[in-house]
C-alpha cells in the first residue's frame, strides 16, 4: 500500500483528508512543518499532502525545504489551499509543487488527484529504477551508485553511525576471459553479484556494479570489524562457487576486496574515503589477491 503525509496544522481538516483517503493509502499525518520535513527525510513517501497556511513555516518554505533535500525532492506534493489567487498557484507550482486542491475539497476531486499523481510516481519510480539497474547482473548501476552513495553518506553523518566502503574486484579477470571468452565471463560476473547481493541484503547495505568486474558496496552502522568480517565471509562464498579459472593464475575464480570504516562528520568526504577503499583493493591484490584488506579510522590496516 502506496504512503502519504499529510501536514497540516489543523486537526480538523488534516482528519478529514485522512478519512477520504486510508481506504487506499498508509496515511500519516503531522502537524507541525518541523516534523513534516523529518518524517519525509526518515520514511518513503509516494505523495505529500501540504497546507499551505500554516503558523510558523507556510507551506511555501516547507515545499522549498523539501525540493532542496536530496531524501525529499523526488517525492511529489499537492498544495492544500484556499488562497486561489493565479500568483499564489504560480509561486507553488514554480517551487515544485504537482497539484492544487482547494479548500473546501470535494472527497471525489481529492481521490482522483491523488490517484493520477500515485500512479505517476509509480510510473516514474519504475523508469527510474530500470534505468538505474544494471542489465547484465540486475543489481545497482554506477548511475545508482553515484546518486546513492552521497544520500547515504549524508545520513549516517545524521545519525552518527558508522560507514563502511569497499571496493571488489574480480581476480585475474582479463585472463579468464582471454581463455573462456567474454560470454563465460559475463556469468562470472554476473555470479559474483548475486553471491555477494546474497551477504548485502538490509536496507543498511548496498551493493552496484562499479565498471567491468569491479564493485562497490557500502555498510551503515557497522563498526570496522563486523563490516571486514561480512566481506571475508562474501570472499569465501564467492571462491566456494568452484567456479574454474585458468589454471595457471588460480584453480577458482576468487575475488580481492579492499574497505574502510568511518564514523563520518559534517565536512568530511565520501570520495575521499573511496580512495582509501581503493587503495586497501590496491594492497589485497600486491599482496596476493583473494583476500580482503581493512582500514579502520584510527588508520589500523588489518587483513584475512
Amino acid at each position: 500500500m502506496e504512503k502519504i503525509l499529510i501536514i497540516d496544522d489543523s486537526a480538523v481538516q488534516a482528519a478529514h483528508l485522512k478519512s477520504i483517503l486510508e481506504e487506499d493509502y498508509q496515511i500519516t499525518v503531522v502537524q507541525e512543518p518541523e516534523k513534516g520535513l523529518e518524517y519525509a527525510s526518515e520514511q518513503d513517501f509516494s505523495l505529500i499532502l501540504l497546507d499551505v497556511v500554516m503558523p510558523g513555516m507556510d507551506g511555501f518554505v516547507l515545499l522549498k525545504k523539501l525540493q532542496e533535500e536530496v531524501a525529499t525532492r523526488h517525492i511529489p506534493v499537492i498544495l492544500i489551499t484556499s488562497l486561489s489567487d493565479i500568483e499564489n498557484e504560480q509561486r507553488g507550482l514554480t517551487l515544485g509543487a504537482v497539484d492544487y486542491i482547494y479548500k473546501p475539497f470535494h472527497p471525489l476531486i481529492v481521490k482522483a488527484r491523488v490517484n493520477t499523481h500515485i500512479k505517476l510516481y509509480q510510473y516514474r519510480k519504475q523508469v527510474e529504477y530500470q534505468s538505474m539497474t544494471d542489465q547484465l547482473t540486475g543489481i545497482a548501476n554506477r548511475r545508482r551508485y553515484e546518486r546513492t552513495s552521497e544520500q547515504k553518506w549524508q545520513e549516517a553523518i545524521r545519525l552518527k553511525v558508522p560507514f563502511s566502503i569497499c571496493m571488489m574486484d574480480i581476480d585475474h579477470f582479463k585472463k579468464f576471459n582471454d581463455t573462456f571468452g567474454h560470454p563465460a565471463g559475463d556469468t562470472v560476473i554476473s555470479s559474483v553479484a548475486s553471491t555477494a547481493g546474497s551477504y548485502l541484503r538490509r536496507n543498511t547495505d548496498f551493493l552496484a556494479r562499479y565498471g567491468g568486474e569491479e564493485f562497490v558496496a557500502f555498510m551503515m552502522g557497522d563498526e570496522a570489524k563486523p563490516a571486514f568480517e561480512q566481506m571475508c565471509r562474501v570472499r569465501r562464498a564467492v571462491e566456494e562457487l568452484h567456479i574454474p579459472h585458468c589454471g595457471s593464475v588460480s584453480e577458482w575464480v576468487t575475488i580481492s576486496i579492499g574497505g574502510t570504516t568511518v564514523r563520518p562528520k559534517r565536512g568530511d568526504s565520501f570520495g575521499t574515503y573511496l580512495k582509501i577503499a581503493d587503495a586497501m583493493l590496491y594492497d589485497a591484490k600486491r599482496f596476493g589477491r583473494n583476500q580482503v584488506v581493512w582500514n579502520n579510522e584510527n588508520m589500523r590496516q588489518f587483513k584475512e
